[in-house]
């Protein structure tokens, strides 16, 4: 049965049920209509609460209401959360799949790679261990001719990558660098990891990286992230005049 729908069976015995579109009904009184949003709020702190589900269904209801839900605090963060506190560890093979599956889909499962973002990779705990995952531990498999699933998620992942600290995450941007399809998001894992909040970089490292890449010469940002890493910058923040001084073009 796919997540989703054992999600939906689990809003179902609570009297929650879909109408439509980002549309739910609640039949319990005072029965009225919901959004995700309020499905989310009163929903999503209950799954890893429910003794009726065993650990590997409670990741599998979790993050099946992403699906059904959308990116949504609540939702992601309890996976997290479940995780770290006294009910875990989760169950890695159920949680580590259900992410590689949906960032290897066709469909744009935007709450996952959001999810790792925000709580995983912004964790210091969590960064590196979510990291290998859901990418780095398949850094070999990232040759050319590389199937397009994996294409995907090496995508979605090195997007979203910038909180992870660069040590994890350079031998992976160098592997998927060998990818053609994938220069832009290597591009974008770069950038990031300059520009975020808890990201950090080598310089030189980066620098070379971005010389291997095929880009078009005018890609946004290029050529101040080319300046700032030869000028010897790690981090956006550590001096934030440097980028405002770069040229853009």
């Amino acid at each position: 049965m796919p997540d989703s729908e054992l999600a939906r069976r689990w809003l179902a015995r609570s009297g929650i049920t879909q109408t439509g579109e980002s549309a739910w009904w609640d039949a319990d009184p005072p029965a009225g209509p919901l959004t995700a949003g309020d499905v989310s709020d009163t929903m999503g702190w209950l799954v890893f609460d429910d003794e009726d589900l065993d650990p590997a269904d409670r990741v599998r209801v979790a993050l099946g209401l992403m699906d059904l839900l959308g990116a949504h605090p609540l939702l992601a963060g309890q996976i997290h959360m479940a995780h770290l506190g006294p009910q875990g560890p989760l169950p890695l093979d159920v949680l580590w799949d259900g992410y590689r599956r949906r960032l290897e889909a066709v469909r744009d499962h935007e709450a996952c790679p959001s999810s790792l973002w925000l709580d995983w990779f912004e964790d210091p705990r969590t960064a590196a261990p979510a990291f290998a995952a859901v990418l780095g531990s398949d850094r070999h498999l990232l040759l050319p001719g590389v199937p397009e699933p994996l294409v995907r998620r090496a995508r979605r992942v090195l997007e979203h990558s910038g909180p992870v600290g660069w040590d994890v995450k350079a031998q992976t941007c160098r592997a998927a660098a060998r990818v053609p399809a994938l220069h832009h998001a290597v591009f974008r894992a770069v950038l990031r990891s300059y520009h975020d909040l808890y990201g950090d970089l080598d310089p030189g490292q980066g620098l070379a990286l971005l010389d291997g890449l095929d880009l078009p010469p005018d890609t946004e940002h290029l050529a101040a992230l080319r300046r700032v890493l030869a000028d010897g910058h790690r981090h956006h923040y550590a001096s934030p005049q440097a980028w405002d001084a770069a040229p853009d073009r």
